[in-house]
């Protein structure tokens, strides 16, 4: 076997060798059921592998760019030929377009989650807005921004929320730029508010405003110091429900002419109170005013009480008397009616009337009358008449009794 090649191997029927720089003879006799260091490779198990053999080959290649390769005395070519740049740039740039593809394949599908809007811009213009689930975007063309839709976002105003071991605390230190307000009757209030919103439209909240936080901060500072600046100060601290009414209604209105794609959720005032220097007078003119109210409230109650009670009386004594008065003429009237039918019948026949009038009269005025005397003309003394049915009456009550 010629020693100038080592990958020559010899034609005579002895074994396999190859050529070893390091061993002393020069040739090492190659075993039967091993495969030469040139022979058949491992194949790559899986990405991971893959990747990292085309990292190695990559680092192979230009940490050897610099290098000559070893001199080797024994070869029959001349070691210090030209080098062959071109296969090795073929190399380098068959990697960086496996690389590259493999990127482009990695990136061109994409999941949106719940509650999120993939907005895509092609070039740098808005194309379409995806909704969640896996979507398609051409490589290295399209950008992905993806936009949270549920998400509520709040803006403090006069305040700030500090996360401490003991929870959340608020920090009004050095925000009196933002607190202290001017009322209608020329006094002066602090007032902390928070504004939470989210995104609405993930377009305009994108594209159309270029910071829309400080855009809803400067809008929310201007509408809720109008607001105060229209109403008195005993106002404010008593209506702070309407108060936050009309200015959410009303920043919301200023968003949407901004254009900013967002939905206010609520606008909430957390405090209102004068500031600290005239905070004691405050409370004693408060309370003063408590005081009076608290009496007001009491006179009211006993007035409620007493008089409606006066008014119902009178009211029932007027209408039992227009009773009695009506009672009283439709009596009379009835009356006369049978007078006159009375003294029509009388008319008519006399003696039977007569009779008849005598007769329903004792049989009203008998009953009432305890004792009956009859007079007799042929008797000089009275006659009385003793009403056993009475008498039997009266027994068999007291006996039940």
């Amino acid at each position: 076997m010629a020693r100038g090649n080592p990958r020559r191997l010899s034609t005579d029927p002895t074994p396999a060798t190859y050529h070893h720089p390091t061993h002393p003879s020069g040739v090492v006799p190659m075993p039967m059921n091993e495969q030469p260091p040139w022979g058949k490779k491992k194949k790559p198990s899986g990405p991971e592998d893959f990747l990292a053999t085309l990292i190695q080959k990559l680092k192979d290649t230009f940490a050897g760019a610099g290098q000559k390769p070893p001199r080797d005395n024994r070869s029959e070519k001349d070691p210090d030929g030209p080098p062959n740049f071109l296969g090795g740039a073929s190399k380098i740039l068959a990697v960086v377009v496996v690389i590259v593809l493999i990127q482009a394949a990695m990136s061109a599908f994409y999941t949106v989650k719940p509650g999120e809007v993939g907005v895509i811009l092609r070039f740098g213009k808005f194309t379409k807005a995806t909704t969640p689930g896996l979507h398609f975007k051409m490589p290295y063309i399209d950008r992905l921004i993806k936009v949270d839709m549920e998400t509520i976002r709040k803006e403090e105003f006069g305040f700030r929320t500090r996360t401490t071991t003991m929870g959340n605390n608020l920090d009004r230190r050095g925000l009196d730029n933002e607190s202290l307000m001017l009322t209608g009757d020329q006094g002066v209030i602090e007032v902390a508010w928070i504004v939470q919103y989210k995104v609405e439209n993930a377009q305009d909240f994108l594209f159309k405003v270029r910071d829309v936080p400080q855009a809803l901060r400067d809008a929310s500072e201007t509408v809720t110091r109008r607001i105060v600046g229209n109403m008195d100060f005993d106002f404010i601290l008593s209506n702070r429900d309407i108060l936050a009414l009309n200015a959410r209604q009303e920043l919301q209105d200023q968003m949407n002419r901004l254009e900013c794609g967002i939905a206010i959720v609520a606008l909430q005032l957390l405090d209102i109170s004068p500031p600290d220097p005239v905070r004691p007078a405050f409370n004693e003119v408060n309370e003063a005013d408590q005081d009076m109210k608290r009496l007001v409230n009491e006179a009211e109650e006993v007035y409620n009480r007493i008089i409606p009670a006066a008014r119902g009386n009178a009211r029932q004594i007027v209408e039992e008397a227009r009773g009695y008065s009506f009672e009283r003429v439709n009596r009379a009237m009835g009356e006369t009616t049978r007078f006159v039918a009375l003294v029509q019948e009388y008319e008519r026949a006399r003696d039977v009337t007569r009779q008849r009038l005598y007769l329903e009269t004792m049989s009203e005025v008998l009953p009432t009358v305890e004792h009956v005397y009859i007079m007799d003309q042929s008797q000089n003394s009275l006659l009385p008449l003793l009403d056993l049915t009475r008498q039997h009456g009266k027994e068999t009550a007291i006996g039940a009794e």
